[in-house]
């Protein structure tokens, strides 16, 4: 055991290698909201978070278990891309008619790797209204945000969900 009057212990949440405290201390020197993605077995999860020295602050948020619910009927797996790119448009679409225009995005100690579900939810991010800088080689293409490379019938329903989304009728 290591002791001595140099010796410092870690924050908890450092030590279970549950956060890095420089990267958070990065978003949080921007002074925008953070656009929080967390991906489970089962689901994605997408908030808009303010810093706050209480505690931070959720501001809008989305859960692609929602997009299961009678408004939008969605039938499909809420863990697959175009359930992130949808869970994305809903919780942009939350945000924008909070005031909120800008963000930055955290993925946590997640690497960010090309055409991952969670740059799926920052293209549906700025689809609702919403600036989030991204690197755009990092998006995944058209068709897999519909869901062609799963389904053939699924685009059909992803463009119905978007709609009711958005406002447009369905």
């Amino acid at each position: 055991m290591k002791q001595g009057p140099k010796f410092r212990v870690k924050p908890r949440r450092q030590r279970e290698g549950k956060t890095n405290y420089r990267k958070r201390l990065k978003l949080l020197k921007s002074r925008r909201p953070r656009i929080v993605v967390r991906k489970t077995l089962k689901n994605i999860i997408v908030q808009f978070v303010k810093y706050n020295p209480q505690g931070d602050e959720i501001l809008a948020s989305a859960i692609s278990s929602e997009l299961k619910n009678k408004k939008y009927n969605w039938k499909f797996s809420t863990s697959n891309t175009p359930a992130a790119y949808l869970t994305g448009l809903l919780a942009g679409k939350r945000a924008a008619e909070k005031g909120i225009k800008e963000g930055i995005l955290d993925i946590g100690l997640r690497h960010p790797s090309k055409g991952s579900k969670i740059f799926a939810v920052v293209k549906g991010v700025e689809e609702a209204g919403i600036s989030c800088p991204c690197d755009p080689s990092k998006i995944p293409s058209e068709d897999r945000l519909l869901g062609k490379h799963l389904n053939e019938t699924l685009p059909k329903e992803v463009e119905n969900i978007k709609n009711k989304i958005l406002g447009k009728g369905a």
